[in-house]
């Protein structure tokens, strides 16, 4: 496919994506806020809570029922499509970024996969990872959900871990991050919306709701809850290198999931008790530690090059993708000059000590 058609796919599909996710992240933190600040004290018969709120000029009450109401209303709201239109947006860009330019993109060049074994490996990392996780929601593990925290994160670490050994540092990530998304949007499309229609037609027909069915819906919801802010760090990882670019980026990724984990579990928790605050400066605390553990090393002993010899290895490996005329260079950076060569140096040593360039190593750069 032509390259600037490929561009302008990449961005509107990843503009469409940011936007569904938002508005789906949105109603996912703020039905869980609602859930969490229910007023249960003496409430009305049949209910389970209400709340009072005031926001854009407006004073809002809101009640939730034990179950559902005698008689279902004629409107009734659901929310779903942000969930779906993220995921399909979500597979989309995969697809454009990673499945069309697989050699580059996708695979390690140490790997040696070709393009179809990488691309089936992603499939089966997304597939798999849903499966897995919907056995053990089935299983007894889902009545113990620190343990069952604790199953899930080894697995996404362990994935993280495996995909790292044949996928370039973006791609594991990225991979890692689809896996969560799409355990999330199954949760929506095969858990919450079949339990919740289940409940309005027992309704509809005058039937009690299977009170099993709403409870397995808030639980996966709950779990989606929590999944957010690893999988918006995995969004926002490939603009810094020092994450995927890292020898031990599984690690990094497995880090930062854990303190995500930790900071949403605080917030969700916060309106009972302040038992969890030590969580906010243990993050801040995390997050400071892995910027300086992950710092290349120099080796001061190296002797020094001329200018010349940086030069000619950059216009031999780099600069076919990075010159001023005749293509679009990633990331706008050009490197065919003497000028724009020192102007860059910075990001230059970033992308070479984190062997995040040449993409794909298609100039088969090696170590001095």
């Amino acid at each position: 496919m032509d390259p600037h058609i490929t561009e302008w796919l990449n961005l509107a599909i990843r503009w469409m994506h940011m936007i569904f996710g938002i508005a789906w992240i949105g109603a996912s933190f703020y039905f869980v806020w609602l859930e969490n600040h229910l007023n249960r004290i003496n409430p009305k018969t049949g209910l389970a809570g209400d709340l009072w709120a005031i926001h854009g000029g407006g004073i809002y009450h809101l009640e939730k029922y034990q179950l559902a109401p005698a008689k279902m209303p004629e409107t009734l709201h659901w929310f779903k499509w942000e969930a779906y239109t993220t995921f399909l947006s979500g597979i989309s860009l995969l697809t454009v970024v990673y499945y069309f330019n697989a050699q580059s993109m996708l695979i390690a060049p140490a790997s040696g996969l070709v393009e179809w074994q990488g691309i089936a490996i992603g499939i089966a990392t997304i597939v798999l990872g849903w499966i897995v996780y919907h056995i053990l929601c089935e299983s007894p593990l889902a009545q113990k959900p620190a343990l069952m925290g604790a199953v899930l994160m080894l697995m996404i670490i362990a994935v993280a871990y495996g995909l790292s050994l044949v996928f370039t540092g973006r791609a594991a990530y990225i991979h890692v991050g689809a896996m969560i998304g799409s355990i999330m949007v199954g949760n929506v499309f095969f858990v919450i919306m079949p339990g919740q229609r289940k409940m309005v037609a027992a309704v509809s027909k005058g039937e009690q709701p299977d009170p099993r069915d709403p409870a397995k819906a808030l639980l996966r919801s709950r779990h989606n809850n929590y999944l957010t802010l690893p999988v918006l760090f995995i969004m926002i990882s490939n603009h810094f290198q020092s994450t995927y670019g890292s020898e031990y980026n599984w690690l990094i990724l497995a880090a930062v999931s854990i303190i995500s984990v930790l900071v949403r579990h605080y917030f969700n928790t916060r309106h009972l008790q302040q038992k969890y605050a030590w969580t906010l400066p243990f993050a801040a605390f995390a997050m400071i530690t892995l910027a300086f553990v992950t710092k290349p090393t120099v080796d001061n002993s190296a002797p020094q090059v001329a200018f010349s010899e940086v030069q000619t290895i950059v216009i031999e490996r780099c600069a076919m993708c990075h010159a001023t005329a005749g293509v679009a260079p990633m990331a706008g950076v050009h490197l065919d000059t003497p000028e724009n060569i020192k102007l860059n140096s910075d990001r230059v040593l970033s992308a070479v000590r984190n062997r995040v360039m040449p993409q794909g190593n298609i100039t088969k750069m090696s170590a001095a």
